[in-house]
């Protein structure tokens, strides 16, 4: 009897990981080629959880928070990890300061977390930095900058600012050298990389060393790309999604114009700090990410663009399903420890 139940379940366990196979393989088809096995898997398993209501703040928030620790890779362990707070124009902003073994004083990379200026925060960015940090022989300092809507902008951009100007003039009691910063960010935290870069050039300091971007939103005021119409929904990131963000973090229309807000729309790149930019090819943002790139490229600025064709927004945080996060992040922890030591 026991024999007869152990060959059923082990049938019955065969045929379920066939249909997923061929599931996986029929969802991986799309018109605009052919997405991750995993992805496509996930994507669809996303699909059918998801309410249709429109989206909550609050959850959100709270599914970022499981989400992120549910996909992340395991974190590395780091010498030294301080919670800290450092004055800014409108209270203390929390700080977490990653420090590697070696022998200081070590590079200095801030890292600002993704979510769409609404959601994510120090958690939700733990694992990339400990992996900079490690990979990079940096101190990484990751900011807990406001978000949208209680902050809308310039709030989050302000902070960003602020800690950088901190930074650079506190960062030998971080074991840091404050002559060579960089910053860098996913998403939403791309953009305020970039927004940073783009005040330090503008304000005449400080000095960026490097800037790494991954899949960074940089044009807020026009969202009608190819990627943006073909992507809109199924791929994870939608353009609902997008829109609500962008009305969250915006107190009106005309702010998407401002080149702190949409970094593409500078008009003049010249004289940026080096950088790296990472695109995902199913991805609302992949077409500004690469006109971004291109932008820094004609502007004389040293550029690397890498693209990840069959991945999806977010994917460096998905180091557990895609081993594309770990090649994207050592990409950038390779860039950033040339250019930082340039």
């Amino acid at each position: 009897m026991i024999k007869r139940i152990l060959v059923a379940t082990a049938v019955l366990l065969t045929l379920v990981a066939v249909i997923v196979f061929f599931l996986g393989t029929h969802w991986q088809r799309t018109e605009f080629g052919k997405l991750d096995f995993k992805a496509a898997i996930l994507l669809k398993m996303r699909s059918a959880l998801q309410e249709k209501a429109a989206p909550k703040v609050a959850r959100l928030r709270a599914d970022e928070a499981s989400r992120g620790k549910s996909l992340q890779e395991h974190p590395m362990a780091v010498a030294r990890i301080r919670d800290m707070e450092m004055p800014g124009g409108a209270g203390a902003i929390p700080l977490r300061v990653y420090t590697p073994s070696g022998n200081a004083p070590f590079p200095i990379l801030l890292f600002f977390h993704g979510g769409g200026w609404v959601m994510g925060d120090l958690d939700s960015a733990d694992s990339a930095c400990r992996f900079l940090a490690n990979t990079v022989l940096c101190v990484v300092v990751s900011v807990d900058y406001r978000l949208a809507p209680e902050h809308p902008f310039p709030a989050a951009i302000d902070d960003c600012y602020a800690a950088l100007v901190w930074v650079h003039a506190n960062g030998k009691t971080l074991d840091g050298d404050p002559g060579r910063i960089g910053v860098a960010g996913m998403s939403a935290g791309a953009n305020l990389a970039a927004a940073a870069a783009l005040m330090a050039r503008d304000k005449a300091g400080p000095r960026i060393s490097c800037q790494a971007l991954a899949y960074p939103a940089v044009n807020l005021s026009a969202l009608d790309t190819p990627s943006f119409r073909h992507f809109a929904e199924g791929y994870g990131l939608t353009s609902e999604m997008v829109d609500f963000f962008i009305r969250c973090y915006l107190f009106d229309e005309t702010a998407g114009k401002n080149p702190y807000a949409s970094p593409l729309l500078a008009g003049n790149f010249s004289k940026l700090p080096p950088a790296i930019v990472i695109t995902a090819g199913f991805d609302v943002l992949h077409d500004e990410g690469r006109e971004y790139a291109e932008r820094l490229n004609a502007a004389g600025v040293n550029t690397v663009y890498s693209d990840y064709p069959t991945m999806i927004h977010g994917f460096l945080n998905m180091g557990k399903v895609f081993p594309e996060a770990n090649a994207a992040l050592s990409e950038i922890a390779a860039f950033a420890a040339r250019t930082l030591r340039d």
